[in-house]
């Protein structure tokens, strides 16, 4: 990967965005997108769309702004913020988040803290040994009231993420919100490479809000773009490594995007789905095949808006954690095929 690419994809993992605070992930990728597209508006809900241009069928290249996050509950005496999820559903203990730096997006601006349970030393007998629930999970941002919190800022309702930095291994980078901002520097980078007269459709791209909690956002994208055809961008699974393995998961860092037939929301478009493995076949481009159990995309709101569509992934280790990491090649690989499709006759995949 080169200092261009990761720069990008470092700048979107440094934004905070939780599910319904995405404003300065939309505000960036605006400023980003605006120099190359014919045409950039947000719909009423916040979702950032763009029209590129070229000719040929409308196709839609969509990922999602938000990041999984916590809700400030309530603010106790004492100055410290008790949570709730940001989305539909989630426990603390499938998060991670103990002992992670903290960032409060308040009122006058964000605020730095820190994710904390009581420690062993002072937690009752009757408590240890015990999942970590939101009845022990807060914030300590270092107020000495509630007062004080208020003044800074802080509000019942407030967004807050786990705010780690950005690190690299080898060829692997992991760090918080990797979905779906990788697919959003992928999209970036198609961007700033794109040669208008060679697409072989009419481009259009979103980011999309609240996609983790339901897929609100892209459930009205329909208003905004008629697409023919649709490539939903996100985050893949991968089996390579201890307690998960081949048979339950044959995917693995490194290889190549993933073309996911299924998830527990949608079966994605046969016909479109293969035509991007021949893409990729001719192009070059090894991709590999997926099924996910427990997983979703915004890609099901856009087929029930009747847009055929397919799921494009980027295998990802430790999702919905803190310290989500891919491989820099699956980003490089992912970039190359989507170079190729649009490029390329989608509609051969019609009946």
């Amino acid at each position: 990967m080169d200092d261009r690419s990761f720069e990008i994809l470092r700048a979107l993992l440094s934004l905070p965005g939780p599910t319904g605070q995405e404003g300065a992930v939309i505000d960036w990728l605006e400023a980003r997108w605006a120099p190359h597209a014919q045409r950039i508006w947000r719909s009423r809900v916040g979702n950032l769309v763009a029209h590129i241009g070229g000719r040929g069928p409308r196709l839609l290249l969509q990922a999602h702004a938000d990041e999984i996050g916590f809700v400030v509950r309530s603010i106790d005496p004492q100055g410290f913020l008790w949570l709730t999820t940001g989305q539909v559903r989630g426990e603390p203990a499938d998060r991670f988040p103990v002992g992670q730096p903290a960032l409060v997006l308040g009122r006058r601006g964000p605020i730095e803290g820190l994710f904390a349970v009581a420690t062993g030393h002072v937690v009752p007998e009757s408590q240890r040994g015990k999942p970590v629930s939101y009845d022990d999970l807060f914030v300590d941002i270092g107020a000495k009231s509630r007062a004080e919190a208020i003044e800074w800022g802080v509000h019942v309702g407030a967004g807050v993420i786990w705010n780690p930095p950005v690190r690299r291994l080898g060829t692997r980078i992991y760090g918080k919100a990797m979905d779906d901002r990788v697919a959003l520097a992928v999209m970036t980078l198609l961007l700033e490479q794109l040669d208008r007269d060679a697409l072989a459709c009419d481009l259009y791209f979103a980011a999309t809000v609240q996609e983790e909690n339901g897929v609100l956002g892209a459930s009205s994208l329909r208003h905004e773009v008629d697409a023919d055809f649709a490539i939903a961008l996100e985050v893949g699974l991968v089996g390579d490594l201890p307690t998960v393995g081949e048979r339950a998961m044959p995917t693995a860092l490194g290889q190549g995007p993933q073309l996911v037939h299924k998830d527990a929301s949608a079966h994605y478009d046969y016909r479109l789905t293969w035509r991007l493995a021949e893409i990729a076949e001719e192009a070059g481009v090894p991709v590999q095949h997926a099924v996910f159990e427990r997983f979703g995309s915004d890609g099901a709101a856009l087929i029930r808006q009747g847009i055929p569509t397919a799921l494009l992934a980027v295998g990802t280790r430790y999702t919905h954690a803190a310290f989500e990491m891919i491989d820099e090649r699956d980003l490089e690989l992912t970039l190359a095929l989507l170079s190729a499709v649009v490029r390329s006759s989608l509609a051969q995949s019609l009946p």
